[in-house]
């Protein structure tokens, strides 16, 4: 038996801020990241309708970028003080990653970090609050999904949490917020969406229900994110909606392992973080040739480009031409093609061998490895991560 799970409710288009009138409680918290939301007038916009809706709003700011376990006790303690009955998240999918977090251990403050790193083993929620999700940015769709980054930074390692019970009961997308990204997190967060979706679609638990969301995501994206990096408005208005399908299909249908080396190289390195869509980017041409070898993937893959219009008259052609188009969207939206050429070499080459074994253990072992279409062992784990490194072929 599968399960297919999104939010109740989905309000999208313009002034979709609006249904935040429509909410009934008591009292909401809205947790929020850096100054942006504020700068632009949507925060002020959220707490004017929550408080219309009749309810008392308290907020917590200031969640940084890859959200850490101590921000989340943090939020946690802030809720059981104030006892919302809504936990109202806006921003990128840093800030509504962590309330997502935030709300377990708000309803159970007995449970622990390490309870919740277990894929699926969240206790259920909803005792005290429900939780709306109002992304800034077009790429995690954390909004609509049944998972959340949490960044341990003195293990330095994300860890992605799991399950069906942190899935928002009300989602808010309103392409207003998009316009404001800059160019680089455009680019980044779309190659997310991207990833998110090329993922669903081969990953060994899709279905009927994940499929067309999945190509359909992938088809707009490839349409509109250029154009949207470019800075045309409607295009961005609708790689908003892009990046929300395909993470209703990457929440029901998981991810592959392009996202597991994301999750588990993104803090491991002194020099600084990668950021999470840009490793996505970087890797998912590695990780299709990889995964291509498997027979059912490389149909797959053969299915997306032609799907998109690529040329090739075998599936091996096929899976080639989706690599290069790949690529070549990379180099459009000024993404490097390694890790030792990201942000000008500052991963340090002997810190990444050095690292290379555990990095790669860990990547084995992440929540996203078990639905990638191919198996994959620790060595062979090393030598993708080292062809992600230097940008070499993928032979094995």
């Amino acid at each position: 038996m599968a399960r297919f799970t999104l939010p109740r409710d989905l309000y999208h288009g313009k002034d979709a801020l609006d249904a935040l009138k429509t909410l009934n409680g008591k009292r909401a918290i809205v947790v929020v990241g850096g100054g942006s939301m504020k700068r632009f007038g949507f925060l002020d916009k959220v707490v004017a309708n929550l408080k219309e809706a009749g309810m008392e709003v308290e907020l917590f700011e200031g969640v940084e970028p890859d959200p850490s376990v101590e921000t989340v006790m943090r939020g946690a303690e802030a809720m059981r003080k104030f006892q919302p009955d809504w936990i109202v998240s806006i921003g990128g999918g840093s800030p509504i990653d962590a309330a997502k977090a935030m709300w377990a251990f708000y309803e159970y403050p007995e449970t622990t970090f390490e309870d919740l790193c277990i894929p699926f083993n969240f206790p259920t929620l909803r005792r005290k609050a429900h939780f709306c999700a109002i992304p800034s940015t077009s790429g995690t769709a954390t909004e609509v999904t049944a998972f959340s980054v949490i960044t341990d930074y003195q293990k330095g390692v994300k860890y992605p949490l799991a399950d069906f019970n942190i899935t928002p009961d009300v989602a808010i997308v309103d392409p207003a917020l998009a316009e404001t990204m800059p160019k680089k997190l455009t680019a980044h967060t779309g190659m997310d969406a991207m990833t998110h979706a090329i993922e669903a679609y081969v990953s060994t638990l899709h279905c009927d229900y994940t499929d067309p969301l999945a190509l359909h995501a992938i088809k707009m994206i490839n349409e509109y994110l250029i154009k949207s990096y470019n800075g045309d408005t409607e295009a961005r208005a609708r790689m908003h909606n892009a990046q929300c399908l395909a993470g209703m299909a990457f929440s029901n249908a998981l991810l592959g392992i392009v996202h597991s080396m994301a999750h588990k190289t993104g803090a491991a390195y002194s020099g600084g973080h990668i950021v999470h869509g840009c490793a996505n980017a970087m890797y998912l041409p590695k990780v299709i040739k990889y995964n291509a070898r498997e027979p059912e993937a490389a149909k797959r893959y053969a299915d997306i480009a032609k799907f998109i219009g690529l040329c090739g008259n075998t599936n091996e052609e096929l899976v080639d031409a989706l690599i290069a188009h790949l690529r070549k969207m990379n180099e459009a939206l000024d993404i490097p093609s390694c890790i030792r050429d990201y942000e000008g070499g500052m991963i340090d080459e002997k810190e990444f061998f050095d690292k290379l074994p555990k990095v790669a253990e860990l990547a084995v072992g992440d929540a996203c490895t078990g639905s990638n279409p191919r198996a994959i062992t620790p060595k062979e784990m090393e030598k993708l991560l080292t062809c992600c490194f230097y940008d070499t072929e993928v032979d094995f």
